[in-house]
């Protein structure tokens, strides 16, 4: 009875043992971005994606882990000739992941090799088509064109190429010395221009100073002499007024007898001073037409002046 049911425990822990061995063989857990390949009786049977997974035990097996990131591959340096016949050495970085687990698995045998080599043959391939300045200049379309390519050529591999950068791109050293001295020309070349720009502008900046300074000139020229002709025309209506309200002035008061009284006797005065005035230059004496006296004089003033103001007021009264 006891040998009984020791092999009976036995059996059953051995029972248990085989069916943790078959749970453990069936049950694949794939990690994300990872996919495993599975074969049965060593055909290709399915492709498990990330997750929880179940498989025949003994039957399945997992034929290939591929890895569904992105990888990045150094591209070894090698030589390549431009178009117009200067030998470069160039190397680069290439991007790329796993589009299709099935064809990078029985497309190709080592996939990362051929992609490696397929970048090379390319950029040397594309390197050729373009002269020297041209690989400088438009090293992005040379990238983007590799890119194009190796996409094309790697599409049975299950294989999708992201990007391609060029690292570096070494001339040989005596074409390296030629572009440095066409760079010292070209420095020594936009200096000169630069140059020779300022003094231009300095130029016509110094005419121009030149012509406002002139232009200012004139103008203040012009406003002097405005000025002072309208100061000399105040001028002289201020001295035309004041000679006007003197004669206005004097001919108010002729009108009275009494100016009239003063306009005689300054004409009397004046008569004898230009009297005097000739008997001192002159040795001829002059008298009175009538021989009579001063008195005389004086009353043909009168007169004359009489019938002067008469005349004066008959125009008005017209």
């Amino acid at each position: 009875m006891d040998v009984l049911l020791s092999y009976l425990l036995s059996v059953q822990t051995l029972l248990l043992v085989f069916i943790i061995v078959l749970l453990k063989s069936s049950i694949k857990f794939v990690p994300q971005n990872r996919a495993y390949v599975i074969e049965r009786f060593g055909k290709y049977q399915s492709t498990k994606e990330a997750g929880l997974n179940f498989i025949l035990p003994f039957i399945d097996r997992v034929a290939a882990d591929r890895s569904l990131k992105e990888k990045a591959v150094d591209v070894p340096e090698q030589s390549a000739i431009t178009k117009d016949n200067i030998s470069l050495s160039v190397d680069g970085v290439l991007y790329f992941r796993v589009l299709d687990p099935y064809k990078a698995t029985y497309g190709i045998d080592d996939y990362v090799f051929a992609v490696t080599q397929l970048a090379q043959t390319t950029m040397r391939s594309e390197l050729g088509k373009m002269e020297l300045d041209k690989t400088f200049e438009e090293r992005d379309i040379l990238n983007t064109n590799i890119v194009a390519a190796i996409n094309e050529a790697s599409g049975p591999w299950g294989i999708q190429v992201l990007r391609y950068e060029i690292k570096d791109i070494v001339p040989p050293l005596s074409v390296m010395e030629a572009m440095e001295a066409q760079m010292k020309a070209e420095r020594v070349k936009r200096a000169q221009i630069l140059e020779s720009e300022g003094d231009r502008q300095a130029a016509i900046n110094r005419a121009e100073g030149e012509k406002a300074s002139v232009v200012l000139a004139a103008e203040a020229d012009k406003s002097e002499a405005v000025l002072r002709a309208e100061g000399e025309a105040k001028a002289i209506v201020a001295v035309a007024a004041a000679q006007a309200e003197a004669l206005r002035q004097v001919g108010e008061a002729a009108a009275t007898e009494e100016g009239q009284k003063a306009i005689q006797l300054d004409l009397a005065t004046k008569a004898i001073e230009a009297k005097e005035a000739i008997a001192k230059e002159s040795s001829v004496v002059l008298l009175p037409d009538s021989g009579t006296d001063i008195a005389g004089v004086v009353a043909q003033a009168t007169t004359i002046i009489n019938s002067l103001n008469r005349a004066k007021h008959d125009v008005a009264k017209r």
